[in-house]
């Protein structure tokens, strides 16, 4: 009956995470994200926002007619909306009822939370009492609510699982959750961190994370298909050597095999069009 109320699931692409609170949005936009570069009618989307800010916009399309532009959207990010240290007692009461006040207007409100690594662990722990599974504050039940959460953490366990695979000869589309423990090292990553916030929350010791689903580093035939997602944003006739061309140009990492885009696709549409102006 858990899972069928609330659910915490981060996603990670070595800088993402996201927490849902609703399983059938969820699990229509991980497969959509999952499989965006592998499907044509997928790929139209802004090559520079790789995987966290992609992701968010597919589930919020998903839920709200007018997706992350919906007044029902809410976004915080620590550095913004959470400044001042010594004002932490505020932000927590200011953000408690914030997030209780939309609920009650509108059940399935959505709470975006980035860089969730960098909040304080008070401002997270203000948050927990709505990621209860039987989470009903003051009389206003939160089963619908929906929190994403975004972070950096947990960016290089993920990518070192991918590299091994990759070494092993295993296709990086075979990694899934129970590869070689992933969900165990990402937990212990993210926790362990002891400069990230998550490590002295209560979010960690009440078990309200309860799946962990990688994003993984974009490839070479990754980077060349954000170089022909650009090439239509930039009503650029399609031309398939230009495109191997701007992809071979990107770095790659580790230093001998140059597997991983260092950048992923954020710096695309820059090298195209110093490949086509200069």
């Amino acid at each position: 009956m858990k899972a069928q109320h609330f659910v915490v699931v981060l996603l990670l692409v070595s800088n993402i995470t996201l927490s849902s609170g609703f399983l059938d949005v969820f699990v229509a936009a991980a497969s959509v994200v999952y499989t965006y570069f592998e499907r044509d009618d997928l790929l139209p989307f802004d090559s520079k926002r790789t995987g966290k800010n992609h992701a968010v916009k597919i589930i919020a399309r998903n839920v709200y007619e007018k997706g992350e532009n919906s007044k029902h959207v809410h976004t915080f990010k620590p550095g913004h909306h959470f400044p001042h240290e010594k004002k932490l007692h505020l932000y927590s009461a200011q953000l408690k009822q914030q997030i209780h006040e939309s609920v009650s207007r509108f059940p399935r409100s959505m709470f975006i939370f980035d860089d969730m690594d960098k909040m304080q662990p008070q401002l997270i722990d203000a948050i927990k009492p709505f990621l209860d599974y039987n989470a009903r504050v003051d009389g206003v039940s939160f089963h619908k609510a929906i929190f994403l959460f975004l972070s950096n953490a947990g960016g290089n366990v993920i990518t070192e699982v991918t590299l091994d695979f990759w070494r092993e000869g295993i296709p990086r589309e075979n990694l899934w959750m129970d590869s070689k423990e992933l969900e165990t090292k990402i937990s212990e990553n993210i926790f362990n961190d002891k400069n990230s916030g998550f490590s002295y929350s209560s979010i960690r010791d009440e078990h309200l994370v309860d799946h962990y689903i990688p994003f993984l580093p974009l490839e070479l035939k990754h980077v060349r298909q954000c170089v022909l997602v650009e090439m239509a944003h930039m009503s650029i006739t399609q031309d398939s050597d230009l495109a191997d061309q701007v992809a071979g140009d990107m770095p790659y990492f580790p230093e001998e095999e140059k597997v991983f885009a260092v950048k992923g696709c954020k710096s695309v549409r820059h090298k195209l069009s110093l490949s086509i102006y200069f």
